[in-house]
C-alpha cells in the first residue's frame, strides 16, 4: 500500500507539472478561519489558539499546526485583534512565538506583536485544561483554533469553548478525540486533512500531493470492494464451507 501512494503521488506531481493546476477537495474548515477571526474582531474578543496537550515540535501534528498559526495570525493582525496562544511546553511556546512575528512581519503590521500573548502555562495535563478553561471563562473569545495533537484534554478544551460562546475550528490526527471534536466543534479537519492545510493555506499545492494521492488510494480502494461484492453476489459465492471448523 505504500509503494502505491508513492506512485499516485509520483503520478500526481507529474499532472501538476503538465497542467500547472490540480484540483482538491474543499476543506471548509480552512474556509472558515477568515470568518472566525472576524467574528472575534466584530466582538471585541480575542483569538485563542491552542495546539494541544499531547505534543512538542517534534511532532508532525505540532508542526502543521505552527504552519496554520503563522496564516491565522497574519489574520489577526490585519484585523488587529488580540490573538492568545497558551501552551504547554516551552519549545513551543517560543516557536509560537517566532511564528506570530514572522506573520505580523509579512502582514505589515510588527506593532501589533503587542497585541499578541503567547505563554507557558504548565506540563500538567489537566492542570493544564484547568489553566486554559479558565482562560475562556475570563476573555471570553470569540475564535478558539484546537489544532494538533491532542489527548484526555481534547473535550474538556471544545466543551470549554463552546460554553463561552466561540467559534470553534477543531483538528487531529487522533481517531479518538476526533470524535470528540466533531460533536463539540463548528468545523474539524479530519486526520491528514490537518497536514494538507498548510500547503492549500500557502498556495503551495506540492505539499498536498501526499495527500491527495491517498485520497485516490481510497477511491480506488472503495472501488474494488464494491466491484468485489457485486461479483460475489452475482456468482451467488457462499462462504459457508470456507468458515466452516
Amino acid at each position: 500500500m505504500a509503494i502505491a501512494v508513492v506512485l499516485l503521488a509520483i503520478a500526481g506531481v507529474r499532472r501538476l507539472v503538465r497542467q500547472r493546476t490540480i484540483r482538491f477537495r474543499r476543506l471548509p474548515p480552512l474556509e472558515a478561519i477568515g470568518d472566525a477571526v472576524g467574528r472575534a474582531t466584530e466582538s471585541g474578543t480575542p483569538v485563542v489558539y491552542i495546539t494541544g496537550w499531547g505534543g512538542d515540535m517534534g511532532r508532525p501534528t505540532t508542526m502543521a499546526s505552527m504552519a496554520i498559526l503563522s496564516h491565522v495570525a497574519r489574520h489577526t493582525a490585519e484585523y488587529n485583534s488580540r490573538l492568545l496562544v497558551p501552551s504547554h511546553d516551552p519549545v513551543v511556546a517560543s516557536v509560537a512565538e517566532d511564528t506570530i512575528h514572522q506573520a505580523a512581519t509579512l502582514a505589515g503590521r510588527p506593532e501589533w506583536i503587542s497585541n499578541t500573548e503567547v505563554t507557558f502555562v504548565t506540563q500538567s495535563q489537566f492542570g493544564y485544561a484547568a489553566a486554559v478553561d479558565g482562560l475562556f471563562a475570563r476573555d471570553k473569545p470569540g475564535a478558539v483554533f484546537l489544532l494538533g495533537s491532542f489527548e484526555g484534554e481534547a473535550l474538556i478544551l471544545a466543551e470549554g469553548a463552546h460554553q463561552c460562546g466561540a467559534m470553534t475550528i477543531a483538528g487531529s490526527d487522533s481517531t479518538i478525540q476526533l470524535a470528540f471534536f466533531l460533536v463539540a466543534c463548528d468545523y474539524t479537519l479530519i486526520g491528514e486533512e490537518l497536514f494538507a492545510a498548510p500547503g492549500l493555506l500557502s498556495g503551495d499545492h506540492r505539499a498536498t500531493m501526499a495527500v491527495l494521492a491517498q485520497d485516490w488510494l481510497k477511491y480506488t480502494v472503495l472501488f474494488l470492494l464494491l466491484l468485489g461484492t457485486a461479483a460475489l453476489v452475482t456468482l451467488h459465492f457462499d462462504p459457508g464451507p470456507m468458515l466452516a471448523p
